[in-house]
């Protein structure tokens, strides 16, 4: 199950970690779209979670990787770390057993993000714009879809961007991946995990992330904003995550529809979409698995289908002229 060549590096992590040679059992954990092999381990009759990394371009740095959940660990918002090495990125924690969801799970998960957004900054790996401008570029190359359905798409996110960058970013140490896969609920607390992602990004990214799945109404997204900030959100902050909202929507269709057309998955731009907020249930129930490349075709589409919506509603135009005419101070 664990391949031959870290077979050498997990049996040190063993000895570490627990003076021991071997587990007493293993299962591989394939929930989420992580590049790593995670199984969870018993050891002497106690669950671990064991975390071998795979990849070695930047995002698969385990340095910052082990650095951010250390530091998100010490606040309380991550599984504590048993052992990490550098150099044979091979990672052992504490293991949470997931229970189900509470119904208030944003208002809950508000105060989380705050305070992984207060820890000390996480290194800078890319501008997420920057990232998004390249999904587009893709995109826009594979011809997924005609160029008529999404030419003053992309136009209009030009000039979003544009306003967005103005104002400059409220840069946090962030998550970037808060998936329903990637937060754990045991009961009582609530926990991040799977930091792969995680580096100095704008503290609404995470924010926009949580509300795709668990902020279905305008109403629901001020009780939330208000659980982050403290206080009821200015009409710059509404502002501001309505743009940020929009930008995810175009990040996650270009990204996914990518993605399925490059395994091979016909694109059907014509057909029916799933409704927003329930396709976001379902995968939150895990009835989708967003491993399947009908099932990113299908997310992408539901992506796109939201972007163009809300390019025509009279808010984003608003939130758009606000911050356009805001500085960075309003914030």
């Amino acid at each position: 199950m664990i391949p031959e060549a870290k077979q050498p590096a997990v049996t040190r992590a063993m000895r570490e970690a627990f003076s021991a040679e071997k587990y007493d059992d293993i299962q591989l954990l394939t929930a989420g779209m992580s590049s790593a092999l995670v199984f969870r381990i018993v050891v002497r009759g106690n669950p671990f979670l064991l975390r071998v990394i795979t990849r070695d371009d930047a995002m698969g740095n385990p340095t910052r990787q082990y650095a951010c959940m250390q530091a998100a660990a010490e606040v309380g918002i991550a599984p504590r770390i048993r052992y990490a090495s550098v150099e044979d990125r091979v990672m052992i924690s504490d293991f949470i057993e997931p229970q189900p969801f509470p119904d208030d799970l944003a208002l809950r998960l508000a105060p989380v993000i705050r305070r992984l957004h207060g820890l000390p900054p996480f290194p800078k790996v890319v501008d997420y714009f920057a990232v998004i401008d390249g999904f587009i570029r893709k995109f826009c190359d594979a011809k997924i879809v005609p160029e008529s359905r999404t030419e003053k798409l992309f136009l209009h996110y030009a000039e979003l961007a544009k306003i967005y960058r103005m104002n400059g970013p409220d840069l946090v140490a962030s998550h970037n991946d808060l998936k329903p896969q990637n937060i754990l609920f045991d009961g009582e607390h609530l926990w991040l995990v799977d930091w792969e992602a995680a580096f100095l990004n704008d503290r609404y990214l995470d924010l926009a992330v949580v509300a795709n799945f668990f902020v279905q109404n305008e109403a629901q997204e001020q009780e939330y904003l208000c659980a982050y900030f403290g206080e009821p959100a200015s009409d710059y902050r509404l502002a501001r995550f309505c743009l940020m909202r929009q930008t995810c929507s175009i990040a996650y269709a270009t990204c996914f529809l990518s993605l399925a057309a490059a395994a091979g998955q016909s694109i059907a731009p014509k057909a029916s979409v799933p409704d927003f907020d329930d396709f976001h249930r379902r995968i939150v129930s895990g009835e989708i698995d967003l491993m399947n490349a009908h099932a990113k075709a299908q997310y992408g589409m539901v992506h796109l289908t939201r972007a163009l919506e809300n390019m025509e509603t009279t808010r984003l135009a608003e939130a758009m002229a606000f911050v356009a005419g805001s500085s960075a101070a309003a914030n």
